[in-house]
């Protein structure tokens, strides 16, 4: 059993990573680009029976900063 879990910036939080891209990709002439929201996306091989509220909860407690991250869980 597999997850993926994307973890991005709240809206409102800052995104100084993003903006360096958005930044570079206009240097690049690519003029077409308002903006960038940079993450990251967590693959997690799982034991058969693991559930979304466990996988929600490793989330919670090491993979997001729920502070200023939000997360989306896919299961497969």
């Amino acid at each position: 059993m597999k997850a993926r879990v994307t973890v991005m910036l709240r809206d409102g939080v800052l995104d100084p990573q993003g903006e360096a891209v958005r930044h570079a990709l206009g240097a690049l002439g690519f003029s077409g680009v308002a903006g960038v929201r940079q993450g990251k996306v967590i693959e997690l091989d799982l034991a058969e029976g693991t559930t979304r509220d466990e996988v929600a909860r490793m989330c919670e407690a090491l993979l997001a900063n729920t502070v200023i991250e939000r997360y989306e869980i896919e299961m497969a």
